[in-house]
């Protein structure tokens, strides 16, 4: 099992994301004395944590000052300096391969939201959950995310990709700058934080690798055969996920991570959040899915996810989502 790390873990090196964030505020004259403002750590440290690095994140936006900071933030994000993940995210042949190595390397490519993708016959999903606590930043963190994939896409393809953006929030009081950075295909009131694509573009060649044909498959080919450290409430939502057909109980989770019953709660507590509550996101991750891409009936997914009685989906449904699945259906079609 991959070693698993928290908000807490030193994992960030100082010159990855930090000395990012440091050499953007320098190149727009802005403030950089304000990035490590009300951030402790230890004298002569050279390695943060994704909290500390979520302050950070927070303090160059601020130092930045304007509505579209964290897309400037996000465009310069990938494929970064972080060791063989950037290597190999820069020579990524096509998008499916892009997503393989976000997935594979959240550690160092994304270190505070977690990278999931979803493909069907006609479309892409890509969503993230968080990696630790963000809080207000969430929204922050997401822009950045976001931003990060369309500037690498758009590079590495030669030419914008056709994303839908979907965000799980009320709508920006500045659209014209998500419509700048993302483009003019969003949505608001979403129960996903995602970008959609059609399925074409998945396997779509991008341009030549810069590294050259060789050397690019070698880069790609090193950095998946790594065993990088996952988030644990990445780990975790993975296990749910494969488990969401068959009854689950956080003991036998905590089992599974080699942890007693008290030290799970404990870790899952330090992050903001539980057992139930996460299982509850995975839950409601399926049933989009399976409304969505699969056109199911209220009993058809209360029966995969082990529910008696579709009435009882139903009451579980809004409350996870705050809508009834008729409701969801009525906003898709709108």
């Amino acid at each position: 099992m991959a070693e698993l790390y928290d908000g807490h873990t030193p994992l960030v090196a100082i010159t990855h994301q930090p000395a990012l964030l440091a050499a953007l505020l320098a190149e727009r004259d802005a403030d950089a004395s304000q990035l490590w403002t009300g951030l402790e750590r230890s004298s002569g440290a050279d390695v943060l944590s994704p909290r500390q690095l979520l302050r950070l994140l927070a303090n160059a936006e601020q130092a930045l000052g304007s509505p579209d900071a964290a897309f400037v933030l996000g465009a310069s994000w990938w494929p970064g300096h972080y060791g063989a993940a950037s290597h190999a995210l820069r020579n990524a042949r096509c998008l499916r391969e892009a997503l393989e190595l976000l997935v594979r390397h959240a550690a160092r490519l994304s270190p505070l939201l977690v990278p999931h993708w979803v493909e069907t016959p006609d479309e892409v999903v890509l969503y993230w959950t968080e990696a630790c606590q963000l809080g207000a930043h969430r929204r922050l963190a997401v822009e950045v995310q976001m931003a990060a994939t369309v500037a690498l896409c758009r590079w590495r393809a030669g030419s914008a990709l056709p994303w839908h953006c979907c965000f799980n929030r009320t709508a920006s009081p500045h659209p014209e700058q998500l419509q700048v950075h993302l483009g003019s295909a969003l949505q608001f009131g979403c129960q996903l934080d995602a970008l959609l694509i059609d399925a074409c573009w998945l396997d779509a060649p991008w341009l030549p690798p810069p590294d050259g044909t060789a050397g690019g498959r070698a880069a790609v080919a090193a950095a998946m055969a790594e065993q990088p450290p996952q988030p644990l409430l990445g780990a975790l939502y993975a296990l749910l996920l494969d488990r969401v057909r068959v009854p689950v109980a956080l003991e036998d989770c905590a089992a599974h991570f080699a942890m007693s019953a008290a030290t799970f709660k404990r870790r899952l507590a330090a992050e903001g959040t539980h057992f139930q509550a996460e299982l509850d996101q995975v839950r409601s991750h399926v049933a989009l899915h399976l409304f969505r891409h699969r056109g199911w009936d209220n009993d058809a997914v209360a029966r995969h996810l082990g529910f008696h009685d579709a009435a009882n989906f139903r009451r579980s449904f809004k409350r996870w989502t705050g809508l009834t699945p008729s409701l969801l259906r009525q906003a898709w079609s709108s």
